[in-house]
């Protein structure tokens, strides 16, 4: 509820039975702090909005908002349209696109990755005028002094506010003369010996992506067990981050198309990224997505995942189920789920739910390497 209205929200893809709220004290409070002080100077723009519900309350503003989640775009376009707004009431950018020129007021939701915060204040900078309004928003334990000190750096003179229930709101103050310097990202390496086909290959990551600076230990666990098909046509890389996996399949696979997919836009274009550095581009798809959507029935031969289990500060296996469902769909009669993850998480329990059947390739202390197969329709 806010001074404008009483909205229902939702995330996205809406589950009925979903116990997690597409708002938080954070929104609120932010909110609140704009009803008490005149509202925001135009032009606005909304950074990290993660469902729409700041977007959505301000709609009436006519915001930008800039998304780095394509989920997150998701829910805030029907959140608008449930509150009877028109898709026009705010122009929804992606973290790719080129930023606003100009911002009265810069609304921001913090991140949880700081690199990512970095990376689009820095982007978002030349559109500050020494008049504009900058107030982030987050719980309390998502701002640190180094979330502080990136405003500062960046921005300006940066203080915060009081907790209220468990929030903090961060007010920067534009300064013209501040020289922050040219930003680090993207990042590349190049990856090590003992991983088959990308040994030695370049791995290109833009600010946001898990485990920008090194190979994750998840990741290099698969690659020393990537599976080989041969005649697999179409092999996909679900929830894709920085595309090694993708990658890997693509150079043992030489005949097949690679489908690379998150819904994290910074993920895909460092999977595009990272294929373009290893000039294999041309075989591989490059998409934005929710799961496997846009991905054909039955269309699929093999599908790589290294699902996440967390939700920004949520810890769900949501997001694993929903990726386990839609390869099932995808998968061709006969087509395999490679899965790996963390032992404690029991992937192996809801895989023989869905297939019927569930093999361990690989194990370790930490890790597990599962493989399902679609058996007929």
């Amino acid at each position: 509820m806010t001074a404008s209205g009483e909205w229902e929200l939702t995330r996205f893809p809406h589950r009925p039975q979903d116990p997690l709220r597409a708002w938080d004290a954070a929104d609120e409070y932010l909110l609140r702090h704009l009803d008490e002080t005149g509202g925001p100077r135009g032009p606005l723009v909304v950074l990290g909005d993660r469902w729409g519900a700041l977007t959505t309350a301000l709609a009436a503003h006519r915001p930008v908002q800039i998304s780095e989640s394509f989920l997150g775009r998701s829910a805030t376009r029907e959140n608008l349209l449930r509150a009877g707004f028109e898709e026009t009431a705010a122009s929804l950018l992606t973290t790719r696109d080129a930023p606003p020129e100009k911002a009265g007021t810069l609304v921001v939701r913090v991140p949880k990755s700081l690199a990512l915060l970095e990376d689009q204040l820095r982007r978002l900078r030349p559109a500050l005028h020494a008049g504009a309004a900058v107030v982030g928003t987050g719980m309390a334990k998502e701002i640190h002094t180094s979330t502080l000190r990136l405003f500062e750096e960046i921005i300006g003179p940066t203080r915060t506010s009081r907790a209220v229930k468990k929030a903090r709101l961060v007010f920067a103050t534009p300064d013209p003369s501040l020289d922050p310097g040219p930003g680090p990202w993207p990042l590349s390496y190049v990856l090590p010996e003992g991983l088959g086909a990308v040994s030695g290959r370049t791995v290109v990551n833009h600010a946001g992506v898990f485990c920008a600076d090194r190979l994750d230990i998840g990741t290099r666990f698969f690659l020393e067990h990537l599976p080989e098909l041969p005649g697999a046509s179409r092999i996909v890389d679900l929830g894709c981050g920085n595309g090694v996996l993708g990658l890997a399949a693509a150079l043992t696979h030489p005949d097949a198309e690679v489908v690379c997919t998150d819904e994290s836009y910074q993920a895909v274009a460092s999977a595009e990224d990272t294929f373009r550095a290893n000039g294999v581009a041309g075989r591989a798809v490059f998409t934005a997505a929710d799961a496997l959507e846009g991905v054909g029935e039955g269309s699929a031969d093999l599908i790589l995942n290294n699902p996440p289990f967390h939700s920004h500060q949520a810890t769900t296996d949501a997001t694993a189920w929903r990726m386990f469902r839609e390869a099932r769909r995808a998968l061709a009669p006969g087509g395999e789920l490679w899965v790996v993850g963390n032992r404690h998480l029991g992937y192996h329990v809801k895989l023989r739910r869905l297939f019927g059947n569930c093999a361990t390739v690989a194990s370790n202390p930490k890790f597990v390497l599962l493989r399902a197969v679609r058996r007929g329709r």
